[in-house]
């Protein structure tokens, strides 16, 4: 089967290019091992902050406006704690913003992604399929399936299959892991105080612990840690866990009560040096991995969609979307932002971590500094909030 373009992954970045795609005259296939996403009965525990800048791109192909908006809720401000008695404050009122950002769950944009996507016309779905082998010609690239009686060729493949990417590991594109020996424990709950729609983020010694606002007196919280500590967590009655989540977030929400259980996930830095080869791109979590402290894993995978569907709506109908001039253009657009947050939180993890002498003071002087900068706050909080 003869098409324009292949991706290979259905998750959040996956499906948002093909979306974003939608009105071209391009002629797409998708194909994605697992069934179609459900929603979880109540609240999902995994939960992303998903930038204005990302916002707009969720509106722009037909996302955000069919989002139940009740299960949305807003960042109006964000208070950050260091070890040592250090506090930075952002305020999206003070920068001149209407928010820093939005708490969504995974399984609400994973759902309506795959709604507008079986409506689309000019994409072809191949669920509970894997790829078994690619091939790279000079006009073209075969993709193989794994019913052995599929075959799919295409002027360009699309690697959206997550970290452990196929499509990254058979095209010969390398990845350089940094295991940071944590996991991310996630899970959310009911709290006695309401949030005021405050994000709130602790540096301590056992790790990051970030609440962050859900619709109501709710919270989702991630906790970066040691993976003995994670998994020591992980095995503690409802009633204990949240008494030690309530206590490490110094009781600013009064009690807490488990709403879901708690899961956790191995953390690590990824990098990609070349996220494109001939007649294929990377994008999402199989071109960066990257530490949840910044809360920027899923928002440059947006990104990722966003640029490279521009690049393909704006390629000239004589140009072949497969040629490396397109392909660099699109790596050439999304480098410097990949690397800038990967390094820029890869050495914030590294300065919580640092034991050496006078560090500790030295971070936390750092933070009250920057605490008195608002010209600096606004800056920070305008580039990560994608204003910039």
């Amino acid at each position: 089967m003869q098409f324009d373009l292949v991706i290979v992954g259905g998750g959040l970045a996956g499906l948002s290019l093909a979306c974003a795609l939608r009105e071209t005259r391009l002629k797409i296939a998708l194909v994605e091992t697992l069934p179609p996403p459900v929603r979880p009965a109540g609240w999902d525990a995994r939960v992303y902050a998903i930038t204005s800048i990302n916002a707009e791109f969720l509106q722009r192909i037909g996302i955000w406006k069919h989002l139940d908006l009740s299960r949305i809720a807003s960042i109006q401000a964000m208070h950050v704690f260091g070890d040592a008695g250090a506090r930075l404050n952002f305020s999206a009122y003070e920068t001149g913003l209407s928010e820093l950002g939005w708490i969504v769950e995974s399984s609400l944009m994973a759902c309506e992604l795959w709604e507008n996507a079986k409506r689309q016309g000019n994409l072809t779905v191949f669920r509970g399929l894997a790829p078994v082998s690619l091939k790279t010609l000079a006009d073209n690239a075969v993709l193989e399936l794994n019913d052995r009686k599929t075959t799919l060729h295409a002027k360009l493949i699309v690697g959206a299959d997550g970290r452990d990417s196929w499509i990254r590991k058979a095209a010969g594109l390398t990845a350089m892991d940094t295991p940071y020996g944590e996991m991310g424990l996630v899970a959310n709950f009911e709290c006695a105080e309401d949030h005021r729609h405050i994000a709130r983020q602790w540096f301590r010694r056992d790790g990051v612990l970030a609440w962050l606002p859900l619709p109501g007196r709710r919270i989702s919280i991630v906790w970066s840690t040691p993976e003995a500590h994670a998994r020591e967590l992980m095995s503690l009655p409802p009633e204990e866990l949240s008494r030690r989540v309530a206590a490490a977030g110094e009781d600013k929400l009064g009690a807490l009560t488990l709403i879901t259980p708690p899961a956790a996930f191995p953390l690590r830095l990824m990098r990609v040096p070349e996220s494109v080869a001939p007649r294929l791109a990377l994008i999402g979590d199989a071109a960066h991995g990257i530490h949840p402290l910044s809360g920027h894993g899923i928002n440059l995978g947006f990104q990722d969609a966003r640029v490279l569907a521009e690049r393909l709506i704006a390629a000239p109908e004589w140009e072949d979307i497969g040629g490396m001039r397109l392909l660099n253009s699109y790596r050439r657009a999304r480098k410097e932002e990949t690397l800038l947050m990967q390094t820029a939180t890869h050495l914030l993890h590294r300065l919580f971590h640092e034991t050496l002498p006078g560090i500790k003071t030295l971070r936390n002087v750092g933070m009250s500094l920057t605490n008195r900068l608002p010209w600096l706050k606004d800056l920070l909080i305008r580039y990560a909030a994608g204003a910039l």
